[in-house]
């Protein structure tokens, strides 16, 4: 790969037998980053609202497995839908379809095989589970084409990231209530803030090319809209917490995220694509760090 480029062709994708490495790499296997920024929201939420022990412990595990199939979905269906614009952004020109590694008509039938998988996940919840996880499908199909027409695609990832909390809740609860409500809403929040400091590593090319985003809409004001983002995503955690009946030592945990947030808008440096890139992979400790807070104010 040539220039900068968060593709991963080496480690253990280079011992796949070689048929395989193009379909690692268009679900970005070979990048698990984003499987677990699609989980947290979820498990945030079976945190907060799991009955018990077990029963956490076997959604968070289904969860996984969910994650890791429908954010590979998602990355087949955001590859099929940029495939021309990727051919002319630095980071991903190298991606398997906009190389011509894999054919469009190959993606579409992985694509049905990841999408049965999830579904057998998906069928292992209650109803209103399954409900919900069909309705997401929209703002997934949806996210590619929001670069396009507005400079908040962003906004339409923190719909669709942070569905997990939605999702996780009800999975949990049997039932979606204002608690699981701020819990999609603070996701909405961090996504949006950590998203616009990954957007940043191809500001450029997408100006030449005509991609919006809130890199581009914000640019060097990007510090003051991560302040609000992550400002708000927190508020809206300790409100959650506040809803969800969680004890008083979820506050002080809470300091542990809010410490790497606030360190992100510190040391952001929006012409360094490596900084960018770095400090948005940051972000599933941060995720990790509010499941802990949860889990210590429950138990």
């Amino acid at each position: 790969m040539q220039g900068h480029t968060d593709i991963q062709t080496q480690g253990w994708v280079a011992r796949l037998p070689a048929g395989w490495r193009p379909y690692a790499l268009l679900m970005r296997a070979d990048r698990p980053i984003g499987a677990w920024l699609l989980y947290l929201p979820g498990l945030w939420a079976i945190a907060m609202a799991a009955p018990g022990w077990g029963r956490g412990l076997w959604l968070a595990g289904l969860f996984a497995l969910g994650a890791l199939v429908m954010r590979g979905a998602g990355c087949v269906v955001n590859d099929l839908w940029d495939r021309d614009l990727d051919r002319m952004v630095e980071r991903t020109r190298g991606r398997p379809i906009a190389s011509g590694a894999i054919k469009p008509r190959q993606a579409l039938w992985f694509l049905i095989g990841l999408s049965v998988i999830g579904l057998l996940v998906l069928l292992q919840l209650n109803g209103l589970s399954i409900a919900l996880g069909a309705l997401s499908l929209l703002p997934v199909v949806l996210y590619p084409l929001a670069k396009r027409v507005t400079d908040y695609p962003q906004a339409v990832l923190g719909i669709t990231f942070g569905w997990g909390a939605t999702l996780g809740y009800a999975a949990a609860a049997e039932s979606w209530n204002f608690v699981a409500a701020l819990l999609h809403a603070a996701a909405f929040c961090w996504i949006l803030g950590y998203d616009t400091i990954y957007a940043h590593q191809d500001r450029k090319d997408d100006a030449a090319i005509g991609v919006r985003s809130t890199a581009r809409r914000f640019a060097t004001t990007t510090r003051p809209f991560l302040i609000a983002c992550y400002g708000a995503t927190l508020l809206l955690l300790a409100a959650a917490g506040w809803v969800g009946g969680l004890s008083w030592l979820y506050y002080p945990a809470l300091l542990l995220p809010a410490a790497m947030l606030g360190r992100q808008v510190m040391v952001l440096d929006i012409h360094n694509p490596a900084l960018c890139l770095a400090l948005f992979k940051a972000n599933r400790d941060v995720g990790l760090a509010v499941a802990l807070a949860i889990v210590i104010g429950r138990w």
